[in-house]
C-alpha cells in the first residue's frame, strides 16, 4: 500500500529534499509550497526518479486555503498519512526593531500553519489507525541573538509536538520534532545577508563550530524526517532529534 505524505515548504531547501527522499521511500508526495508553480522543480525531481508528486500552493497560515489543499491531496493522491510541517520564514531583527508584524508573519506561518495542517490531516491519519506527523524545529529554539520571533516559534513547535504525542497516540499517530542546526539553505544565506558577511565565509566560520567539522546539508535533515516516518519508528513519539554536527541541550 502506498502511503500519502504532505511536505509544506517543499519548494527547495530542506522540505525539497525531505519531499524527494520520502518519494524514494516509497510515499506519494503532495509538495506543498506558497506558490505552486515554485514547486514544479521538486515534482519534476520525484516524476524522473520515478516516483509520483503532486504540486499544491496554499497559505499554510490560512484556514480555508489549508482545508483545499488537504481536500485536493485526497482526492489526487490519496488520503495523507505523513505530514511533514516544514513551511517557515525569517524577520530576523533585534527587539527593539521588530514589528509586530514580524512577529505575527513569523508566529502564524510556523504555528498556526502546523496547528491548521495537523488537525486537517489528524483525521485520515486516525481513520486509517496510522499517522506520522514531523515538526521542523531548529537549534534556534535554544535562543539566537536577532531572532526572538523565530526562536519562540520553534521553540513552541516543539511543545506543540509532545502535545499532539499524548494525544494522538492512541490512534497509532506518532508526532516528533527535528530541529536543524546550521544547513546551507536560501534562508541560511538571508541570514548572512543580514550580519553582512559573504556566505562562504558564514559558512567557513560556522563550520568551525561544529563537531564534526561541516555544515549541514538538507538531504542531513531529510533522512531523520525520513526515519520518524517509518511504520517500524511506531515507539518513538514526542521527541526532538536536534540534527546539528553535535550535541545540544
Amino acid at each position: 500500500m502506498t502511503r500519502i505524505a504532505i511536505v509544506t515548504g517543499a519548494a527547495r531547501g530542506i522540505g525539497a529534499a525531505t519531499a524527494r527522499r520520502l518519494a524514494a521511500d516509497g510515499y506519494a508526495v503532495a509538495v506543498v509550497d506558497l506558490d505552486e508553480a515554485a514547486c514544479a522543480g521538486t515534482v519534476a525531481a520525484i516524476a524522473e526518479a520515478g516516483g509520483r508528486a503532486l504540486a499544491v500552493g496554499a497559505d499554510v497560515a490560512d484556514e480555508d486555503a489549508v482545508t483545499a489543499a488537504v481536500d485536493r491531496v485526497t482526492a489526487e493522491l490519496g488520503a495523507p498519512t505523513v505530514l511533514v510541517n516544514n513551511a517557515g520564514i525569517l524577520r530576523d531583527n533585534l527587539l527593539f526593531k521588530m514589528s509586530a508584524d514580524d512577529w505575527d508573519a513569523v508566529m502564524n506561518v510556523h504555528l498556526r500553519g502546523a496547528f491548521l495542517m495537523s488537525r486537517a490531516v489528524q483525521s485520515h491519519q486516525v481513520e486509517a489507525g496510522f499517522g506520522r506527523i514531523v515538526n521542523l524545529s531548529s537549534t534556534s529554539a535554544l535562543g539566537n541573538r536577532g531572532q526572538a520571533n523565530y526562536a519562540a516559534a520553534k521553540a513552541g513547535m516543539q511543545g506543540f509536538t509532545k502535545a499532539l504525542a499524548i494525544e494522538l497516540g492512541p490512534f497509532g499517530v506518532t508526532v516528533n520534532a527535528v530541529a536543524p542546526g546550521f544547513i546551507v539553505t536560501d534562508m541560511t544565506r538571508a541570514t548572512a545577508e543580514r550580519v553582512g558577511v559573504p556566505f562562504d565565509d558564514f559558512v567557513a566560520a560556522t563550520a568551525k563550530e561544529i563537531p564534526v567539522g561541516r555544515p549541514g546539508q538538507p538531504d542531513d535533515i531529510a533522512a531523520a524526517v525520513s526515519f520518524f516516518c517509518r511504520e517500524d519508528a511506531g515507539f518513538v513519539s514526542g521527541q526532538v532529534l536536534y540534527v546539528a554536527g553535535g550535541p545540544r541541550a
